[in-house]
């Protein structure tokens, strides 16, 4: 097989572009609020809000483009979304250099899955239902809080609920998208957002140095890089190999364990391979030519 050249039609270059803009606003309208109350319930003030989304974006960029580069197929890493959801619904009372010193520990570990041949072949062996298990246990919170909100605001949340439900049966990609921005639609519209809400502007990095306990390296550390193993990167893998790919997986989990340790003191929790956006841009709808899909990470 001859290696695949960065030239490709205009009709390819279409598909690429927006493949991939589809993955990023599907990646970050699904779950960036997610995000940010992961970073408020440690305490992060707006500034390291910011940082956090930011060190994550640049991890990603890096990372996705490194493996995608080296490889020759679309390796696309993403924030961890059950990492985010553990980290807003147990790290209660948790610092943020306490925080950002466990996912230091978390990327820590994520190196160290790489390294060693047996640990990798165990993560490969875990069952498909038991990671889904993990990933629904930690999001269902997010889920029981839908009723609670219509009750308390059916105007609002019932119409947004049968927008959803009618998206997901015709254009499924674009239900989470569009229920975002109709959400900050109607709370602009009803004044459920200050006019001050929101500051527009260039995002700096801001460095918090990590402090370490090992009450919170294991309650916090551990966890996240367990569920962010278990329920993002095997779901990742396997899509990659669904696609005809065989993806490297020693290297993807040191790259990206890397990756997580170096931008933690900035507030990045944890990045890992990325499965729903993985699965837009790995197949024919990103590019007919399966060893020209990996140019969705070309910046």
């Amino acid at each position: 097989m001859t290696s695949p050249s960065i030239t490709t039609g205009r009709a390819g270059w279409f598909s690429l572009i927006s493949a991939t803009t589809t993955a990023v606003v599907v990646g970050f309208a699904s779950t960036i609020l997610l995000i940010m109350e992961a970073a408020r319930t440690v305490g992060a003030t707006p500034a390291q809000q910011a940082s956090w989304a930011a060190a994550l974006c640049i991890a990603m960029a890096v990372t996705s483009f490194i493996l995608s580069w080296r490889y020759k197929m679309p390796i696309i890493t993403a924030w961890s979304t059950p990492g985010a959801a553990l980290i807003a619904t147990s790290a209660s009372g948790v610092t943020y250099p306490d925080a950002l010193g466990a996912f230091v520990v978390a990327g820590a570990l994520m190196v160290v899955a790489g390294l060693i041949k047996p640990l990798e072949k165990a993560i490969e062996k875990i069952p498909a239902p038991i990671a889904a298990a993990m990933l629904a246990g930690v999001l269902l919170r997010y889920t029981l809080g839908v009723p609670a909100a219509a009750l308390a605001e059916p105007v609002f949340v019932i119409p947004l609920i049968a927008v959803f439900f009618s998206l997901r049966m015709m254009w499924p990609l674009y239900a989470v998208p569009v229920i975002v921005v109709l959400g900050v639609v109607m709370a602009l519209l009803s004044g459920g957002m200050a006019e001050n809400c929101c500051h527009f502007g260039f995002t700096a990095l801001e460095w918090t140095t990590p402090t370490f306990h090992l009450q919170t390296a294991i309650s916090i550390g551990v966890p996240l890089f367990l569920v962010t193993m278990a329920s993002q990167n095997l779901p990742g893998f396997a899509v990659l190999r669904a696609s005809g790919y065989q993806p490297p997986v020693q290297p993807c989990l040191l790259v990206t364990g890397i990756g997580s340790t170096l931008m933690a003191p900035f507030g990045s929790h944890a990045i890992n391979m990325a499965a729903i956006t993985a699965a837009i841009v790995t197949g024919p709808d990103c590019h007919p030519d399966k060893d020209k899909r990996w140019l969705v990470a070309w910046p």
